[in-house]
């Protein structure tokens, strides 16, 4: 009766031998860095936030102004080259720029 006690204590110790052994051994400084730059990187990425609805009204306006903007534009560079720069070059061209990024930023994901 006591000899399937023994080999049973017997095995169950010699198979957790090797699970402490994995947990005593040392891990690598390699494995510890890639596992908290894991975690950084984890924190650093934005929370999904719901997206802004898009005001589809604005958006046909800057898309029209911009289309304007940009028309008025070849006209006044022609004048450039006959010697007269347009005063009203360099805030158009800002706003050209300005429209350009709001339109993207509200259609782009």
């Amino acid at each position: 009766m006591r000899s399937p006690f023994l080999i049973l204590l017997f095995a169950f110790q010699f198979s957790s031998s090797p699970v402490q052994a994995q947990a005593s051994r040392p891990i690598p400084p390699g494995i510890r860095q890639a596992e908290q730059a894991e975690a950084q990187n984890e924190r650093d990425i934005p929370s999904a936030t719901p997206r802004q609805t898009i005001d589809l009204d604005k958006l046909k306006r800057d898309a029209d102004e911009l289309a304007a903007l940009a028309r008025s534009v070849p006209p006044d560079v022609d004048q450039t080259a006959k010697g007269v720069l347009p005063k009203d070059l360099g805030p158009k061209l800002k706003r050209i720029e300005k429209l350009a990024k709001q339109l993207r930023s509200q259609l782009t994901p």
